[in-house]
């Protein structure tokens, strides 16, 4: 069985965060992703401090994935500098990383 990640992004809006897991769910790149309600971020950006609110997005995805989950997620992203932060899965219900691992698999 392939080592299980948790993958992160955020974007400005709900709808572009379904958009974003749908499209990732469909082409296998992640078996499930969760959206989170607004959370406010405050970051710096071009020198200049910035609070906006944005929809987290929590994919669960294959390590042997994650290259092209990063790919459609850059690809597919408005921001100049999307988050894209990967996490592996340390320990899991051994059902539920089987479950991703064949909701992943290139078919």
């Amino acid at each position: 069985m392939a080592l299980a990640l948790t993958v992160l992004t955020t974007t400005d809006s709900a709808a572009k965060a379904e958009e974003l897991a749908r499209g990732a769910v469909e082409a296998r790149l992640a078996a499930c992703a969760q959206i989170s309600a607004p959370v406010t971020s405050v970051y710096r950006w071009q020198e200049t401090i910035e609070t906006a609110q944005e929809w987290q997005i929590l994919f669960k995805t294959s390590e042997e994935r994650y290259p092209e989950l990063e790919a459609h997620l850059r690809a597919a992203h408005d921001y100049e500098t999307p988050e894209i932060i990967a996490t592996p899965v340390v320990a899991g219900g051994a059902d539920y990383l089987s479950w991703i691992d064949t909701e992943t698999s290139a078919r």
